[in-house]
């Protein structure tokens, strides 16, 4: 930022009126620019310290960000607002308990500070803690009754907890308060199914089609609740957008529905007798934070994981098991690696297939002769759903047992199917079906070839 004479003559609280209009127009670097001038002559202006932070947090420098805020704080400890943006950090650097403590800094400095009571309701329902979640979500609406994001997180304990017309009533009134919000859009859709209002979720997601044609997150939830158009899976794109916006919560969110799927795939493995010598090449496509890496390590010379979401692969690779990991679409990396893995597992992903001829085909290329596939998905339990799919209104599918044995058999490779609870979800277990399937031995040799290393 090019200094003007003007600028010259600033007295401090002018330049941070500059930092802070910056910030509110989303021009962090310049506001940066302006907090390392004020720190050049004034390197213990708290204000300059707690702001130079926030921005360096807005451009993604979370471990910097950390340590001016709480230097910021460590100057001046009586501003309930810093407090505030130092749980926002803290959380976003993985420090949860440290993050609680920050907003109850805060409460404690301002009873009255809905963000904090509201960001403190996130955390404890991170933490499997709903009723005090939702007593803060509560507080935080009658502090500020036109707070959108503590009625949708409001809704979300509600449904969690068996209220799913209060959950109705609370996302509605997210959206009245804030039209264009995708995630209420596509969980009152949810509920509504829930409910027996189907006709509603649908009224509601041809609505959100038609302001937003091109979201795949709306297409797919219509397709989802009216079964019109349902795609043979869910878009790369979709994915990508929902795993992306959950992939900081998504492991504790899990841990709360009591998640099996990736001790049943191990386990799956070692069943199969075979030895925890790490001597395999193991490709875990649709990894996600990596929750089934340190599982699959022991048995693995090479691990690799494939996932089409950014956020999701750099908590995947935060765990520090991996040996490759790709941003890639599972189906195509593996049709681009034929004959290259001795085993492919697959926990909880292929729910996002409707259609798994092609991915069955591409990973039964893939195994080298003898090599396992092994993987999960919710099954179908409908009598008359055992040789197919189907859609669910939450935008997963669900495979028919025959579908899946057929498909395995039709691809050369010899089925064991298990039927399996692979979750709770309002607090009724998940129906699903471990599959592993073994590639003979005898299959002529195929190439090896490696495009991604």
């Amino acid at each position: 930022m090019n200094e003007s004479p003007q600028e010259k003559t600033l007295t401090l609280p002018q330049a941070m009126e500059l930092v802070l209009e910056n910030l509110r127009n989303g021009h962090f670097d310049e506001g940066e620019a302006i907090c390392r001038k004020i720190l050049a002559v004034a390197p213990d202006y708290p204000d300059a310290l707690h702001y130079a932070g926030v921005l360096a947090h807005e451009n993604g420098r979370t471990g910097e960000a950390l340590a001016l805020i709480e230097r910021s704080i460590a100057l001046s400890p009586g501003q309930p607002d810093w407090h505030s943006n130092l749980g926002v950090v803290r959380q976003a650097n993985g420090d949860l308990d440290g993050a609680i403590d920050a907003y109850r800094r805060a409460i404690a400095l301002a009873p009255g500070h809905a963000r904090a009571h509201g960001n403190l309701g996130v955390l404890l329902k991170v933490q499997g803690n709903l009723e005090d979640a939702e007593s803060e979500y509560r507080r935080s609406i009658e502090l500020d009754p036109n707070h959108a994001d503590a009625y949708h997180n409001l809704a979300v304990v509600l449904g969690a907890t068996g209220r799913a017309k209060e959950a109705v009533g609370c996302y509605s009134r997210a959206l009245t308060l804030k039209p264009h919000y995708p995630e209420a859009r596509r969980a009152l859709a949810l509920a509504y199914c829930n409910i027996g209002r189907r006709d509603l979720a649908i009224e509601l997601c041809e609505q959100w089609a038609k302001d937003d044609p091109a979201s795949p997150v709306a297409r797919h939830t219509l397709a989802a609740c009216s079964g019109r158009d349902v795609p043979a899976r869910a878009e790369d794109e979709y994915v990508r957008r929902v795993f992306d916006s959950f992939s900081d919560s998504f492991e504790a969110k899990l841990a709360r529905l009591e998640y099996r799927a990736p001790a049943l795939v191990a386990g799956s493995l070692a069943d199969a007798g075979v030895a925890a010598a790490r001597s395999l090449e193991i490709a875990d496509v649709g990894c996600g934070t990596g929750l089934c890496g340190p599982l699959l390590a022991p048995y693995a010379r090479r691990l690799t994981g494939v996932d089409l979401s950014a956020g999701m692969l750099k908590h995947a690779r935060d765990k520090g098991v991996y040996d490759r990991l790709f941003e890639f679409e599972l189906t195509a990396y593996l049709e681009d690696n034929p004959g290259a893995f001795d085993v492919i597992v697959s926990a909880d992903t292929l729910v996002y297939f409707g259609r798994l001829e092609e991915v069955i085909a591409a990973a039964a290329r893939a195994l080298r002769p003898g090599g396992l596939l092994i993987f999960t998905v919710e099954e179908a339990v409908e009598p008359d759903m055992t040789d197919t799919y189907l859609i669910q209104p939450h935008g997963r599918f669900n495979h028919g047992i025959g579908y899946v044995e057929r498909l395995l058999t039709g691809a050369g490779l010899t089925p064991s199917i298990a039927r399996a609870e692979l979750r709770m979800e309002s607090g009724v277990p998940v129906a699903g079906l471990l599959v592993r399937a073994a590639k003979p031995a005898a299959a002529a040799a195929v190439s090896t070839g490696d495009h991604h290393a």
